[in-house]
């Protein structure tokens, strides 16, 4: 094969080599949106793929209705920190399963990873950029009896399996 025609075939994989990596980072999910949003000070970046009909969760327990914790729970898999991860601490209690995370500069709990669901994260809606929510339910639970609430409820516990 002759030198132009490999630059031409090499230019071509190198073409369609982005194509793809474009659509892997923008289509990953079919039927999901990918939101992007962060803490107040911008300190904290992350990106998630969910539906853009959030089911959201009203959680009543101590440390929920002190700082008025709304959020939708997504698989590990779908969630990115894109930046600020030296920016982010760690509060924990009782039985330490919950990561509160909240950015050190600004204060504001953008995600977190819930008791209920280890394995997933807990997205405060209010964090996400605007453009990409078409709608949000709201769901209370009953995080005061947290243990009769988690026997009770049918779904919230496999809200962070694939």
């Amino acid at each position: 094969i002759e030198y132009p025609v490999l630059i031409f075939i090499a230019a071509c994989t190198s073409f369609i080599t982005i194509i793809i990596n474009y659509y892997l980072s923008n289509f990953e999910y079919q039927g999901l949106v990918k939101h992007t949003g962060g803490c107040h000070c911008g300190a904290v970046r992350f990106e998630v793929w969910a539906s853009a009909d959030l089911h959201i969760f009203d959680c009543n327990c101590s440390i929920c209705k002190k700082k008025q914790n709304r959020h939708f729970i997504v698989p590990a898999s779908r969630f990115k920190l894109l930046k600020g991860a030296e920016h982010i601490t760690t509060y924990t209690f009782n039985t330490h399963k919950a990561q509160h995370t909240f950015c050190k500069r600004c204060g504001v709990q953008s995600f977190y990873t819930p008791r209920s669901n280890p394995g997933g994260f807990g997205i405060a809606p209010h964090c996400l950029d605007e453009g990409t929510v078409r709608s949000m339910v709201t769901e209370e639970f009953n995080g005061s009896d947290w243990e009769k609430a988690m026997k009770e409820h049918k779904t919230i516990k496999n809200m962070s399996k694939e």
